[in-house]
């Protein structure tokens, strides 16, 4: 069990800054974009041609990708349990009335909510999806829960997050560039900008890692092990559509954004191997005994990783969603 009072402690101490988080790494209301900007104006004069082109460009982007951006778009919904998981860490107090982490969680879930806004619209415009099973999915994400694997610990929590947010970015910027390969410039600009969010988060929670390790560093690295022992989940392994059981639909789901290549086992090994150099993990010093063979560990895991990724191999056959209008 990891070091409750500690682990409050060193939250108390970075809650101090969290002032200079909120103006370092996310944007202004007023100044931020908004779903709106991106979508086709019902008032105006060109919504029906705009309709159309959006109509088009959905009919004609491949399966497995239009599949995965349906699937981006849930993820992304089901920021409600996101939200309150990250209310119940330790070392957060929703009641204090300073700045501190509560404030961050608010303001963080603000820009996370535009995404889903902005994908769900686009969605139901395209005129391609069932919304009826897309709004199940999502419900059934929200109340099914989810177990990350972190418990209440602020350490495994920032690098789960430090984690899901990069594969966030790469799995919206892929999608935003296959689909202007394809010819849907308006899709790709949503992605990208819902890309950028993500890799500002991103940057976010990994500098709260750089910041305990400086303080706590083997405990910090210790729940780092422990995270990649457990493997890193997605937010929406427990995907399900009508007539499933808790977590059928997230095998097919990944194997769909496998063969489009939008998120690979490849990644998920650059994205470890990335915040080993970002925390400069190889170099810290100071560490228990138990911290070092950790160390140790998280140093050779990319390669052991890769030696098993090598081997496995993508169905080729596809799954009908019922997201998708046949």
């Amino acid at each position: 069990m990891y070091q409750t009072l500690v682990r409050k402690e060193v939250m108390g101490i970075l809650e101090k800054e969290v002032g200079s988080f909120l103006d370092k790494f996310l944007t202004p209301i007023e100044k931020i974009w908004q779903p709106s900007d991106y979508l086709p104006d019902p008032s105006s004069s060109d919504f029906k041609y705009d309709l159309e082109e959006i109509q088009t460009f959905a009919r004609e982007m491949p399966y497995d990708l239009f599949v995965t951006l349906i699937g981006d778009c849930i993820t992304e919904e089901a920021l409600p349990s996101y939200e309150s998981w990250l209310m119940g860490v330790d070392g957060i107090d929703q009641e204090k009335k300073e700045i501190g982490w509560a404030n961050w969680i608010r303001a963080w879930t603000g820009e996370e909510n535009r995404h889903g806004d902005l994908l769900s619209k686009y969605l139901y415009l395209c005129g391609r999806v069932n919304m009826r099973e897309l709004e199940v999915t999502t419900q059934y994400l929200i109340n099914d829960g989810f177990d990350l694997g972190t418990s209440m610990d602020p350490y495994r929590n920032f690098v789960y997050t430090s984690f899901q947010e990069t594969a966030t970015n790469i799995s919206h910027r892929r999608v935003g560039t296959l689909a202007k390969q394809c010819g849907n410039g308006k899709l790709a600009k949503m992605c990208g900008v819902i890309a950028a969010d993500e890799a500002r988060h991103a940057k976010a929670y990994k500098h709260f890692v750089a910041r305990i390790l400086e303080i706590d560093p083997s405990e910090m690295i210790l729940a780092f092990e422990d995270m990649m022992r457990k493997k890193i989940v997605m937010p929406a392994h427990m995907m399900r559509q009508s007539g499933q059981k808790a977590g059928e639909l997230w095998g097919h789901f990944s194997d769909a954004a496998q063969r489009c290549m939008v998120y690979t086992g490849n990644d998920y090994i650059n994205i470890l191997s990335d915040l080993l150099d970002e925390w400069k993990i190889e170099h810290v010093k100071g560490l228990t005994e138990k911290a070092e063979k950790a160390q140790e560990y998280l140093m050779k895991l990319p390669s052991r990783l890769q030696k098993i990724t090598d081997r496995i191999s993508t169905p080729d056959l596809q799954f009908q969603f019922k997201w998708v209008k046949s």
